[in-house]
């Protein structure tokens, strides 16, 4: 299989997910004003999805080596299209919130299955390339979803928000059921069911209670509590999998100083990443007085700035190296990032698009250099296991982000006395996720001179 067919296929699914997340966000007021809901009640849209992906998706690498990776992606794939035709039929706020949790179980499945199906069919030369491809529906859609959300809501209906899915899962389906292989493992350990109840109420609470933090859908204590609950939890969780012998979140993966590395240090640079598609567009709309549409259509050409990078991943870290890339690329990157932060209503789109655009470059690179990393020296048994870590450690990192995001933000209006979010408010709130992001560079530095060598033909240099 072609190392650019493969990803390609497996990106369309993810492409839907990540489309229909960020095109829904901006479609909430028409859809609370055609339900009668309060628009801040339809954010139970958004959360019911995010806690159905913290509850399955530490299953899905058991799933993948008990059913078979091609089975379980294609019936995520499903799964994930079927409720988006629910969602679409919905009438109440309730439907949809039930219908967007089966969503979130397409949706859990997709991500680290496909991840897998990748790791096990793409020679580990031609990792990076696949994974660069990987990446850029993750970039694409939170990009385009905007537009392409106000515009549906502007010109058609809500309902043809979810419904936009179903022509892209029949292909997706049509397409895996042709050409991705269909892989398992020949014996399945028993599936660790205290474990999964354990890492299923604490990922969800800390999702959710990160998810609802600081936007005022509950009381701060409730928060903090449903926060609490999750991170006692998750304690319950590491004491459990250091008993069990087949743990479903196999702590044992953090040994590997790549693997652990990539976890880490990615939790900590993809704080940023979650808290851009919250605060960018809501700066532009709150702070600059522009449509939803005008925003996304502004936010959009950092995408552009993901495409180029595709082409490069491979011959920069050939030449440079996963450590010294991910060292540099990590300061670039926050650094683009904070320039959010010097953003006025006078200052020119252009200019804006510029710095967004060459942003998106750096932060592609960063994501598929992570990604590649992490695998480098996983062993084949193990890759399921790290693909369902990994994505949950991803998941919620973006969480985190939000999270802080809007905890920053609301903090800089209330020093200020309150009213409405003025584009002022923004400055430290991305200068904050933009300092925590650099911090990832104290997990690089760990890493030794050759991590990732084979990966991209390195040699690895004398010492």
């Amino acid at each position: 299989m072609s190392y650019f067919v493969t990803p390609l296929i497996i990106a369309t699914a993810l492409f839907m997910e990540q489309l229909d997340g960020t095109v829904l966000a901006t479609a909430l007021p028409a859809m609370a004003a055609d339900l009668h809901e309060d628009p801040v009640a339809l954010k139970l849209a958004l959360t019911s999805y995010l806690l159905s992906l913290a509850v399955f998706i530490p299953l899905s690498g058991w799933a993948a080596d008990r059913f078979g990776a091609r089975r379980v992606f294609r019936a995520a794939i499903i799964v994930f299209t079927f409720g988006s035709i629910l969602c679409g039929l919905s009438n109440s706020l309730g439907a949809i919130v039930v219908f967007r949790i089966v969503q979130g179980l397409g949706g859990a499945m997709m991500t680290p299955v496909g991840r897998l199906v990748l790791l096990r069919t793409a020679a580990r030369q031609d990792l990076v390339r696949a994974m660069a491809y990987l990446t850029i529906p993750a970039l694409i859609g939170p990009m385009i979803g905007p537009p392409i959300g106000g515009f549906i809501a502007t010109y058609f209906h809500w309902r043809y928000i979810f419904w936009i899915n179903v022509p892209i899962g029949v292909l997706g389906v049509m397409l895996v059921t042709r050409y991705i292989p269909d892989l398992r493992e020949e014996w399945t350990p028993p599936l660790d069911i205290a474990g999964a109840i354990l890492s299923g109420v604490g990922l969800s609470c800390l999702v959710f209670g990160f998810t609802i933090a600081g936007r005022g859908f509950a009381p701060a204590p409730v928060v903090v509590l449903i926060v609490a609950l999750g991170a006692a939890a998750l304690f319950a969780y590491v004491r459990h999998a250091k008993r069990t012998p087949y743990p479903i979140v196999d702590l044992d993966l953090l040994q590997i100083p790549t693997f652990r590395a990539a976890v880490f240090g990615g939790f900590l640079f993809r704080i940023g990443l979650g808290a851009t598609p919250f605060l960018l567009p809501l700066l532009l709309q709150a702070g600059f007085g522009l449509s939803a549409y005008e925003a996304g259509l502004l936010t959009f050409v950092s995408a552009a700035g993901a495409i180029a990078m595709k082409t490069t991943a491979q011959p920069i870290l050939r030449i440079f190296g996963f450590r010294r890339v991910l060292i540099i690329n990590a300061l670039l990157s926050a650094a683009f990032l904070a320039l959010n932060a010097a953003f006025t209503v006078t200052t020119p789109h252009l200019l804006i698009m510029g710095a967004l655009l060459v942003g998106g470059f750096f932060r592609s690179l960063e994501f598929t250099a992570l990604n590649a990393l992490a695998y480098a020296d996983v062993d084949q048994d193990a890759m399921s296991r790290a693909t369902s870590f990994a994505s949950v450690a991803q998941q919620l990192s973006l969480s985190t982000g939000v999270a802080i995001g809007a905890a920053a933000l609301e903090a800089a209006r209330a020093l200020r006395g309150g009213g409405a979010l003025q584009a002022a408010d923004f400055t430290p709130a991305f200068l904050v996720v933009a300092a925590i992001s650099v911090t990832a560079v104290t997990q690089f530095l760990r890493l030794a001179p050759n991590a990732g060598a084979e990966l991209v033909g390195r040699r690895a240099p004398k010492r």
